[in-house]
């Protein structure tokens, strides 16, 4: 096979990529590249049709599952057979099209039935005079006329990343090492990047995952995805139930403090004890992902470990710590943790005792820890469908309420049924995946602070879907590991892997990955359908990385950065046309950092923190608080410039005269400068200025600017100004502000250059390039 037939083998499901050829020596013969999809079909039918409005029912387990017209989901398959699964569909769609109606005047049933005649069970799901009526009908022409119907790419398609700046290897190592350490490069990295280019990234970034700094951006990353740190309550109480950990959970108020002899000062220590105790309660499920990775074990443990992680404090909740003392570092610190199994729960009464039949308690990785069972709590009437839709989106990125995208009449259904949520088809559709996970759930049926582990009384309902998954019953002997069994299917399902590098993507991006465009009268809709399945090709390229590693989730934080989609430069990419402004929309970073970053970025640059961005002020700059503030902004609000200003004006006030009150040597930002260097004195220095700039702009922004350069011509007209406008003021104070010359900062200004230097400090830290990633 040809390498050309390899390339146009590149399958491109609605959902999803597979490529299907290999470096060949041998004639392939398999089904693969004997027959590509249609890709009419491919774009058109299935991605803007049958996806969205026929797979929900027509599938294996779905309402129509009975019927002639059975569909496969290509989400489900990797490789070859995703091809399989499109091609399985084109057939099926192929056959209702190629049947008539002798009673609707020959007509074709495929457009018949979604108009919601010959007794469709889903009723009209299109409409006559709607676009996806007429993919529908232009369809059918082509599988009744396939002489007639030939469908070519578009030859004038440019490259997807034609004309997209992409960062030089410099400033890309800049990007990993502020995103993922919170640090600019070593010497040592950028010699390493400068000798090798890219190739010496692997290495870099293997070094760079073992930083403590790393592991702290990727709790912060994949809380901002589980929101576990959000649990109501005190966790000491929320978390852990007074029916199992009645003698534990509160050991801090009998803790021996006696040898802090000051009264008031015992009581801030009892009062720093519980609050590092809590901390360390809803840090455990980030911290369980950090020990995965940092031991380099497979992320499929996020739903499979048979573990959790506790720190000294969290194990005396638990009731563990005289078994794990010797396996800390520190028996003091609350913040080391260790993996642990615990014993099966244990109840004030025999009843709430815990059914196993190991002796210990079924971990599942996130899924059974009390603090995420905490976060998504369940109540009578949600009956465990809170936890099973936020199984689907954590895990496997299904958003279940998009499978009940039809609008029902409930007065109706609640008249006509006896159980709606199982026979009314607009309900069911739901319900059918949603309620046999929830089922899963049915051992951890406790409410408000009553903890989480606990059964029903009178058993599970009986007016819901029966426990499972995916059209797969849970045998009776697996209930006490329900979550076990459950997290066993999820990480054998190809949706696992696509998902978890989803989650990489929005650690490194901060924005969550494309979804497939469903409004087909949008003008823009084939730019945003290219966008997405361009996104998607990488997405699926990735995850089976991810999957051949072994699941080493550092594989793919490593294939990202070497994409193209990371590596692109957003701010430097302007496409004026709007169809390929559409196109690249979601390419390159681009994002405002949140508060932790910029805290960082900030320590990172001038060797201190600001340390205001926290509290209230991090709240008001887009910080979360996993509860009723889950989202991280995309944009800046009025009260996020303000905060921008104050930062940028105090930052510089508290750093530039600090920073020339060194020996040169020492300086951070101005090594090679001195303030008695005035603008337009002389041109050697002038030149010196414009030094001191283009290495400023370096540190600062990130941007490599030659001397002569407009964008250092731009800050040295700046400069100037400022010292020209104060030499024209009459009365001009000959030192620095007294508030910018504290902690042994350099006090006299007479040429007023400090104070210049300061507003181009102010200016920098206000541009794109240092508050945008």
């Amino acid at each position: 096979m040809s390498l050309r037939a390899c390339l146009l083998a590149l399958v491109v499901t609605a959902f999803g990529y597979a490529s299907i050829c290999a470096d060949e020596k041998k004639p392939y013969t398999g089904a693969a590249c004997a027959a590509e999809p249609d890709s009419y079909f491919r774009d058109e039918v299935w991605a803007k049709v049958g996806a969205g409005k026929c797979l929900t029912c027509h599938k294996p387990g779905g309402d129509a599952a009975d019927s002639k017209f059975v569909l496969k989901d290509p989400r489900k398959a990797e490789g070859a057979a995703q091809d399989e699964a499109l091609r399985h569909n084109r057939d099926a769609f192929a056959r209702f099209a190629a049947t008539t109606e002798k009673d609707a005047k020959g007509q074709s049933r495929l457009l018949l039935k979604p108009l919601g005649k010959l007794d469709h069970g889903g009723g009209e799901i299109v409409t006559a005079d709607s676009a996806e009526y007429r993919v529908l009908s232009a369809f059918v022409r082509r599988v009744n006329n396939p002489k007639g119907a030939e469908l070519a790419l578009d030859p004038k398609a440019p490259p997807f990343f034609e004309g997209v700046v992409m960062l030089d290897d410099a400033r890309l190592l800049r990007r990993v090492t502020l995103q993922l350490a919170g640090r600019l490069p070593t010497d040592a990295e950028l010699a390493a990047v400068a000798k090798d280019g890219r190739k010496a990234l692997p290495a870099v970034l293997d070094a760079l995952m073992k930083e403590e700094a790393f592991y702290l951006r990727l709790r912060e990353g994949f809380n901002d995805v589980f929101l576990t740190a959000g649990v109501d309550g005190n966790p000491d109480q929320s978390v852990l139930s007074y029916e199992h950990f009645e003698k534990t959970r509160l050991w801090y108020q009998k803790f021996d403090l006696g040898h802090i002899k000051d009264e008031a000062e015992r009581r801030k220590a009892g009062y720093k004890l519980a609050a590092d105790y809590r901390k360390s309660l809803l840090e455990e499920p980030m911290r369980l992902v950090e020990y995965i990775v940092r031991n380099n074990r497979p992320f499929t443990e996020v739903v499979t470990a048979d573990y959790i992680i506790v720190s000294p404090y969290s194990a005396r909740g638990y009731g563990v710590f005289e078994q794990l003392k010797g396996q800390f570092k520190n028996p003091n610190d609350p913040f080391e943790f260790v993996p642990v199994k615990l014993n099966a729960l244990v109840g004030r009464s025999k009843a709430e005792n815990q059914d196993s039949a190991t002796g210990y308690y079924p971990h599942a990785g996130l899924l059974s820890t009390f603090q995420y069972l905490a976060r998504y709590p369940t109540t009578e009437t949600n009956r465990n469908r809170l936890r099973a839709r936020m199984y689907y989106q954590h895990f496997l990125g299904v958003d279940v309420l998009e499978l009940a995208a039809r609008v029902s009449d409930a007065a109706t259904a609640q008249t006509k049924f006896a159980v709606p949520t199982m026979q009314a088809p607009e309900c069911a559709v739901c319900h059918k995946t949603l309620d046999p996970v929830a089922g899963l759930f049915q051992d951890y049926w406790r409410f408000a602070e009553r903890g989480v582990y606990g059964k029903r009384k009178g058993g599970w309902f009986t007016d819901m879907f029966g426990a499972g998954f995916e059209g797969e019953d849970l045998p009776a002997p697996e209930r006490w590991r329900a979550l076990q069994w459950l997290g066993e299917r999820t990480a054998k399902d190809p949706r696992f892997a696509v998902t978890m590098t989803e989650h990489v993507y929005y650690v490194l991006t901060g924005r969550r990955a494309l979804l497939a465009p469903k409004d087909i009268e949008d003008p823009l809709y084939p730019a945003r359908v290219r966008a997405y399945l361009t996104q998607r090709k990488e997405v699926e390229r990735i995850a089976a990385q991810l999957a051949k590693s072994g699941f080493n989730l550092k594989v793919a934080f490593k294939e990202w950065i070497a994409s193209d989609f990371y590596r692109a430069d957003g701010l430097a990419t302007v496409a004026k046309d709007p169809t390929r402004r559409t196109e690249l929309d979601d390419v390159g970073v681009v994002r405002m950092l949140t508060p932790e970053q910029l805290e960082r970025k900030i320590a990172a640059v001038f060797g201190t923190r600001w340390s205001r961005l926290e509290g209230e002020i991090a709240s008001l700059y887009g910080a979360i608080d996993s509860k009723e503030t889950t989202d991280r902004p995309a944009d800046p609000s009025g009260a996020m410039g303000a905060i921008q200003r104050i930062m940028s004006n105090d930052v510089a006030c508290k750093n530039v005269a600090r920073d020339f009150a060194r020996p040169a040597k020492e300086r951070v930002l101005f090594p090679g400068i001195e303030p008695g260097v005035v603008p337009g004195a002389s041109a050697e220095g002038d030149q010196q200025i414009r030094h001191a700039i283009a290495y400023l702009h370096r540190r600062v922004l990130g941007r490599d600017d030659a001397v002569d350069s407009s964008e250092v011509s731009r800050t040295f007209k700046l400069f100037a100004a400022v010292v020209s406008d104060a030499k024209a003021a009459k009365g001009v104070e000959k030192r620095e502000a007294y508030g910018c010359r504290q902690g042994g900062a350099l006090a006299d200004d007479p040429q007023y250059t400090v104070r210049a230097w300061r507003a181009v400090v102010t200016y920098l830290l206000r541009r794109f390039e240092f508050l945008y990633e």
